[in-house]
């Protein structure tokens, strides 16, 4: 199933995609949060009529650093030898179409194009590599937007990571996906025509694997349920400036789309 969340003329809810991309679309309306078992309530809208926003709640979002190892290269880094995490603040979630806001603070902004992971009911805390499997909901596409230079200059990665608008995530959560070897694109520009591939990668050259992942994190941290964690990029990062329209799809999962905007 395809999980979203969304805003109609009623307010917002949780419901269904449904249909194949470009043959009409619809959203069907759920009661409650995705993790319950799913009852519909009869309302059904296009998907085209209403504006999808972040799919999930999240406590906390964790990013995976230089887990792939051609992008640990590109930056000059080593792969490391366990999982290198860090966390990423709930407000810097944003939803798809919603504007990446660039910070005068920094002067060069890079989108990492990444595939994460969202946790469900049971949450996970010090679970082994099949209760990370078990407590997996579903996975959907994330950016983890990152003020480089920030990152290079500060002695820890918050400033660079948290701005607001540094973590879209959509456009949906996909569930029962096989993501263990899955493509990855990123592809940046201003308009149909001028669109240039940024980034490409297949998740089978992760570092460390999904299950790895949730397990060392839960064994860090209880992991709640609708908490995300990213699980790295491929190499390609690149600069975003104002005016461009991010763009990252995932094989089986869908096209998250940003414009990108200035704060000065």
């Amino acid at each position: 199933m395809r999980f979203a969340r969304f805003v109609h003329a009623g307010g917002v809810s949780f419901g269904v995609v449904e249909g194949a991309e470009g043959e009409g679309q619809t959203i069907a309306e759920i009661d409650s949060i995705p993790f319950a078992n799913v009852k519909f309530t009869g309302q059904r809208w296009a998907l085209a009529d209403v504006r999808l926003l972040a799919p999930i709640f999240a406590s906390k979002v964790i990013g995976v650093g230089r887990n792939y190892a051609d992008h640990a290269a590109e930056l000059g880094n080593e792969v490391p030898k366990e999982p290198l995490i860090f966390l990423k603040p709930s407000t810097s979630v944003i939803g798809p179409n919603d504007a990446i806001r660039l910070p005068p603070q920094s002067k060069r902004v890079e989108e990492e194009a990444e595939l994460a992971v969202v946790i469900g009911a049971s949450g996970a805390r010090r679970v082994d590599r099949a209760g990370a499997e078990a407590a997996i909901f579903g996975y959907t596409i994330g950016n983890d937007v990152t003020a480089r230079d920030l990152q290079r200059s500060d002695p820890q990665w918050t400033r660079a990571k948290g701005f607001d608008s540094f973590c879209p995530i959509g456009p949906w959560i996909v569930t029962d996906l096989d993501v263990s070897d899955v493509e990855i694109r990123c592809e940046v520009g201003r308009g149909p025509d001028s669109m240039e591939m940024r980034q490409i990668g297949r998740t089978k050259d992760m570092v460390f694997d999904i299950p790895t992942l949730v397990s060392y994190v839960s064994h860090v941290m209880t992991l709640l349920p609708g908490d995300i964690i990213l699980t790295g990029t491929p190499a390609g990062v690149s600069e975003l400036a104002a005016g461009d329209t991010c763009s990252i799809s995932i094989q089986g999962i869908g096209e998250l789309r940003n414009p990108v905007v200035s704060l000065e």
